[in-house]
């Protein structure tokens, strides 16, 4: 497959990411919740800080600098990562990535903020913080990646002739 077939999987990654956000946010008030199961539930969050709120109380003007710009660096070094990859695996997983980290940062631009929408808890107890798509194809490809940059890679390149 041509190297910028794999973009369509950013592609694909964005378009699900922004349609399930206007669906919560046309469906959702801000700050409620639809339970679905004793264990999860649809939420309206907007969250205005990086990974469990983080950073959440900063000026909004800072913030918007500091998830603009280090999202987009990040981009930018996932673009050469994915110009230098040579697995289709990586290609993919690299695609999750860049559509994930997109849809964040098309939320900053358009709210100020990251809507999430997916809450999942113990039954009547604590929760994982809520998430998004995008949260989902960001955090599941960087932990994908290290897995293999970890215990798949060669050291002598993927093209390496076996021992004897």
């Amino acid at each position: 497959m041509k190297r910028w077939a794999y973009l369509l999987i950013s592609v694909a990654v964005l378009a699900l990411d922004q349609a399930t956000k206007a669906w919560i946010v046309a469906t959702i008030p801000e700050g409620q919740d639809r339970p679905v199961t004793s264990w999860f539930m649809l939420t309206h969050w907007r969250n205005t800080g990086s990974l469990f709120g983080f950073l959440s109380n900063i000026p909004p003007k800072v913030a918007l600098a500091v998830f603009l710009i280090l999202p987009l660096g990040g981009m930018a070094f996932l673009a050469y990562l994915f110009l230098k990859s040579k697995r289709p695996v990586e290609l993919i997983l690299l695609a999750a990535v860049l559509g994930g980290a997109l849809g964040n940062v098309v939320d900053r631009l358009r709210f100020g903020a990251v809507i999430d929408f997916l809450y999942f808890h113990l039954p009547h107890g604590p929760g994982w913080p809520s998430f998004n798509v995008a949260d989902a194809c960001l955090s599941t490809g960087i932990v994908l990646l290290l897995a293999m940059t970890l215990f798949f890679t060669h050291p002598e390149g993927d093209h390496a002739p076996r021992p004897v």
